[in-house]
């Protein structure tokens, strides 16, 4: 099966990756990132289990590692010299089977963090919450990180999404030590409202912060200092959460049951597995049963999102989707 059109057209494919089998993948409520190593290797995270998946670009488990987070909710791949290593936003929770699918009871905020890794699970960094005032109450559960990378003539910095708490978005240099803070007050399209993804967009040369603000329907766009440029998408756009570019592409996730296409003006292209009439469906991303419990959803069709969540793109410009439901779903969109 086809789903684009023209030149932005892909092969779909549901049924690459072979995750293990087992009662917590087939329950567990997925909801993390993906990234493509140099190599050619697909980074994921289990539905359930606090466990890092490796899978080479044919879908097939290479190797796992554990990981002290609740959710690998953002992944990000950077590159230092010869050197890869992993950016991994945690929001600091997790829905669980034997709860109802409820968050488990927590007698404090959120424990959410950001950790650098090596690609054999080695923490290396832990980029704690800020100190600053809107944490004196609020919670602070980070959903994904972009790194200004020295490779492309960056400075280091670290920029930290706190799209599921206070939606402030946060600047760390690259010693992992606190800058500043911007939360869309600041600029002229308004406050961020769950700012789910950012990504630093170089199809013009000079970065750029993009901001999928995502209850807002629209992106932002901020220079690499902090300052805002513009904003675009509120018009075709209806819930952007995560980026990747390949060549003068950017395609955005949006987590109501499509990606969008976009050109180097951020116009819009297409839509690929659009399907946005899925998340009407009572307990999307999910059904419930006859009494009221939520269940793996029926309605999962080939050629059609039900809810993109994490994303990733190879060198050929396939591309890796991961979705936002009970059990999971990877899809590999074929170039």
């Amino acid at each position: 099966m086809r789903v684009g059109s023209g030149k932005n057209t892909y092969g779909w494919n549901e049924g690459w990756a072979s995750v293990p089998e087992s009662d917590s993948a087939k329950t567990g409520w997925a909801h993390h990132g993906l990234v493509v190593t140099q190599a050619g290797d697909v980074i994921t995270f289990h539905p359930s289990d606090s466990t890092i998946m490796v899978l080479d670009n044919s879908g097939n488990l290479k190797r796992t590692w554990e990981l002290p987070v609740a959710d690998a909710h953002g992944i990000t791949l950077v590159q230092e010299g010869d050197t890869e290593y992993l950016w991994i936003a945690d929001n600091g929770r997790k829905r669980q089977f034997d709860i109802g699918y409820d968050y488990p009871p927590s007698s404090g905020p959120y424990s959410g963090k950001v950790i650098k890794t090596t690609l054999d699970g080695e923490i290396l960094a832990t980029l704690l919450k800020p100190d600053v005032p809107v944490y004196q109450e609020g919670n602070y559960s980070p959903t994904f990180v972009a790194v200004n990378e020295e490779r492309h003539g960056g400075n280091g910095d670290v920029w930290v999404t706190d799209g599921y708490g206070e939606s402030y978005i946060h600047r760390f240099n690259k010693a992992g030590e606190y800058l500043s803070s911007i939360n869309g007050e600041e600029g002229q399209a308004g406050r961020f409202a769950c700012p789910h993804g950012i990504f630093i967009d170089r199809r013009r040369g000079d970065g750029e912060l993009y901001i999928a603000d995502r209850t807002n329907h629209r992106v932002q766009v901020y220079d690499l200092e902090g300052r805002f440029n513009r904003s675009f998408g509120s018009d075709f756009l209806s819930s952007p959460s995560g980026f990747v570019t390949h060549g003068d592409l950017l395609v955005v996730a949006e987590l109501r049951a499509r990606l969008a296409v976009l050109d180097k003006d951020d116009k819009l292209l297409c839509y690929l597995g659009d399907n946005e009439q899925v998340c009407s469906v009572d307990g999307w991303p999910n059904n419930r049963n006859a009494s009221g419990e939520l269940m793996p959803t029926s309605l999962l069709e080939p050629g059609k999102f039900n809810s993109p969540h994490g994303m990733a793109v190879d060198a050929q410009g396939n591309l890796y989707v991961a979705e936002w439901l009970i059990g999971g779903r990877f899809i590999k969109l074929e170039k």
